[in-house]
């Protein structure tokens, strides 16, 4: 099967491997469309750093060149043995992330904090490729739910946007800030919009906001602009419940914590990447809660992603335009956002395509 591989800092080759096969409690999946995301670009750019290239991960036990692809969608093609439902032909999602069911946290359905947790496509062998074999345990039949496959391949990353808006404890009534609309920001709104009836969202780029409104911002304001955020909240009687962070640069912590009033929930969705100064006297005289969020919990959230997806009329087309084939990934989609030149909110590939895209149907 052809598939993207991995080798090294700014090295991914597009080459014939080894078919993949189900083992006991896996599917074997015919990938239909696979999400690339900060992360996948962040090890081409320089890694590899979660990537287990060098040394054998610790659960997966990967190690060497790998096939990156967390955010997938595929259709059945068999099963390994102990693997009950999931029928030949079905599309399925998989939310990636391997928990092992019986830790102490998996017992409290914290499972994306399971002390064996592993991920498919960043700790071994992912869907960047024509086929993939995933646990069944990772997987929903997404058959009927009349979406795409194009749109079924969103369903991880909506997850990730789940369970931090989940994380922030949000209710109908109350108010959003969003912090950065690109691909987690954009799901974000959207699932944030579904709940509450004031959603504020800011980002440097003016498309991405446009996206946002389509999405279900009440109110959007162009960082670095004209007007500011705390002009639009005082300008409309905005109290903020919760922030949610997801830029991850230090301007948006900043920001995020200047908005901070009493009794705020600030989440901390985008990754930072040093230490930040907070007054934490502050925090405590405030009543703010600094609130970390990572990853998903996989039984809780991808089912509510998938009802968020399939909701949506018209499609996800404005989020994901296209899908690139295999021959394009690196320089259409890696290069691009790894150099922040991007201009989709989010990349699709479609490792069946010939060595040209094509559009995304909604």
């Amino acid at each position: 099967m052809r598939a993207a591989v991995f080798y090294g800092r700014g090295d991914v080759r597009v080459e014939e491997v080894p078919d993949a096969e189900a083992g006991p409690g896996e599917l074997l999946l015919k990938v239909s469309a696979v999400g690339i995301c900060g992360t996948d670009a962040h090890e081409f750019d320089s890694g590899p750093h979660l990537f287990p290239i060098d040394h054998a991960h610790p659960v997966s036990g990967h190690v060497g060149p790998m096939i990156p692809g967390h955010e997938l969608a595929g259709i059945v093609e068999d099963k390994g043995a102990g693997v009950e439902g999931f029928e030949p032909g079905a599309l399925v999602v998989s939310g990636a992330g391997i928990s092992c069911g019986e830790c102490f946290w998996c017992e409290r359905a914290m499972t994306n904090l399971c002390r064996q947790y592993s991920t498919l496509g960043l700790n071994r062998n992912g869907a960047l490729a024509q086929y993939v074999a995933v646990p069944a345990s990772t997987c929903i039949d997404a058959s009927g739910l009349g979406i795409t496959v194009d749109t079924a391949a969103l369903a991880q990353p909506m997850s990730i946007a789940v369970h931090a808006m989940r994380r922030g404890r949000l209710a109908p009534g109350e108010s959003a800030v969003i912090l950065g609309a690109g691909g987690i920001g954009a799901f974000l709104t959207y699932a944030a919009a579904d709940l509450c009836g004031s959603v504020v969202v800011s980002d440097l780029d003016a498309g991405r906001l446009r996206i946002a409104r389509a999405l279900g911002a009440t109110h959007t304001v162009r960082a670095g602009g004209q007007g500011s955020v705390e002009d639009v909240l005082a300008a409309n009687d905005i109290i903020p419940s919760v922030i949610y962070e997801v830029s991850g640069s230090a301007a948006g912590f900043e920001q995020a914590s200047s908005l901070a009033t009493r009794g705020t929930r600030l989440v901390m969705v985008g990754l930072q990447h040093g230490p930040r100064e907070i007054d934490v006297r502050d925090v405590s005289l405030r009543e703010v809660e600094l609130i970390g969020t990572s990853a998903h919990v996989c039984g809780l959230d991808l089912p509510e992603a998938l009802r968020l997806l399939a909701s949506r009329e018209g499609g996800w087309t404005d989020v994901a335009p296209v899908a690139l084939s295999l021959g394009e990934l690196v320089e259409e989609g890696l290069r691009p956002l790894a150099e922040r030149r991007g201009t989709r909110i989010k990349t699709l590939v479609d490792p069946w395509a010939a060595e040209t895209r094509k559009t995304v149907a909604s």
